[in-house]
């Protein structure tokens, strides 16, 4: 699989060239456009319990949707929900990453995709403390709100980031969480900030400029005002 970014990197489209007969798998909804003799197979990937550990713990579709291009080939176009930019995250045996919950928009197929424990820290980011687990060989399609920082951290580096920014991140690196002013509740409710994580390198870490809990909230209070 190859992808194609365009319209980035306020409104991106990913387009997904296959071979032929090789499949994709794409996030429930997420699918724009595809060539001619496409196919399409929806069902619960892993089966029934998988399917509900995807959508009720990892924030993702019951169903996930598989296109398989014919045999001269063809294309899937995906974009996510909210406006902003996509990344074709590569992903190699010794290099798993996790992904938040509604970053993952579609991967290759050598790539395992399944719901998995972001440790307690990520239940006390307002995300969650499940998302998904990407692992395998191969790319995987993510989508953010805003643009798409990428921070590499050097061996011992250290980098504090807003739980609500973080879209994934190399299962290797080491991390906590904590208030964002260390030990006074106040004061973090007084800055605006809520709790952060703070990485250690080596690893990548890959951000989101817009927080999309943020945007929901803002959203519901101009709403009911």
């Amino acid at each position: 699989m190859k992808v194609e970014l365009r319209h980035n990197p306020s409104s991106t489209v990913a387009r997904c060239v296959l071979a032929g007969g090789e499949p994709v798998r794409v996030e429930s909804g997420a699918m724009v456009a595809h060539s001619a003799g496409v196919s399409l197979e929806a069902k619960a990937e892993g089966g029934i319990l998988a399917g509900l550990k995807r959508s009720m713990l990892s924030g993702e579709s019951f169903f996930v949707s598989t296109f398989t291009a014919p045999q001269q080939g063809g294309w899937v176009d995906v974009a996510p929900s909210l406006p902003g930019d996509m990344l074709a995250l590569q992903i190699g045996p010794d290099r798993p990453y996790f992904i938040s919950r509604g970053g993952w928009i579609a991967n290759s197929t050598g790539v395992q995709v399944e719901s998995k424990w972001g440790g307690f820290a990520n239940l006390f980011g307002g995300e969650g403390g499940f998302g998904l687990r990407a692992s395998g060989q191969g790319e995987v399609v993510v989508g953010v709100f805003g643009a798409i920082d990428v921070i590499d951290l050097a061996p011992g580096e250290p980098v504090t980031i807003d739980t609500g920014h973080v879209v994934a991140y190399d299962l290797a690196i080491r991390f906590t969480i904590r208030r964002a002013v260390s030990g006074r509740s106040l004061q973090s409710l007084k800055s605006g900030e809520g709790l952060v994580f703070d990485f250690v390198g080596p690893g990548r870490v890959l951000l989101q400029t817009r927080n999309p809990s943020a945007f929901a909230s803002w959203t519901a209070s101009v709403s009911s005002g």
